[in-house]
């Protein structure tokens, strides 16, 4: 559509206008057809910039890759900051999952499992195997948000309904 607009309606305008110009010898022509390019190219700078800076985040499977913990800006809160010290996963570069409850900086128990992804879009998809039995937070695969330069988690919980993850490392909790 853009693409006929510039064909058929701004570049006739601009040839007549040049083409005024040089009939007429007046200057203001080729002023106006001046101008007018210098900010049509200047908005369309612009608004790349502008596209760029707010598009989703594309993820590819390798962006997955690391370390997790869950997000305490969503709730902030007891019950957040108890989910905090007591889950956490890492996603390994040999597609393995390792899902850990843990006791603040001590793992208790771990949940073993392979990812992989999906591409059913432009951004691909994380999908989660884990062995069974599994803990109550990995049955299904997670919802994934992306943001403009980051994404996060979400996996339903049978127990706590919506859990969140975001990348990062674990640190202890500071106290007031």
């Amino acid at each position: 559509m853009a693409f006929l607009f510039f064909i058929f309606i701004l570049i006739p305008f601009s040839g007549i206008l040049l083409l005024v110009w040089w009939i007429t010898g007046k200057k203001i022509y080729g002023k106006i057809v001046g101008y007018f390019w210098i900010v049509l190219i200047g908005l369309i700078i612009l608004l790349s910039i502008i596209r760029f800076l707010t598009d989703k985040k594309v993820l590819k499977k390798n962006d997955y890759y690391g370390e997790y913990i869950v997000d305490r800006d969503f709730f902030p809160g007891k019950q957040a900051d108890w989910q905090y010290e007591k889950f956490r996963f890492e996603i390994k570069e040999n597609d393995s999952i390792y899902f850990y409850e843990t006791y603040k900086d001590r793992k208790l128990k771990i949940y073993k499992g392979k990812v992989a992804t999906t591409k059913p879009y432009n951004s691909e998809r994380l999908i989660i195997k884990m062995v069974q039995p599994t803990h109550h937070i990995l049955v299904s695969n997670p919802t994934i948000y992306r943001k403009a330069w980051s994404f996060y988690l979400v996996f339903n919980s049978l127990k706590f309904n919506n859990v969140f993850f975001k990348k990062g490392h674990w640190k202890p909790i500071k106290s007031d």
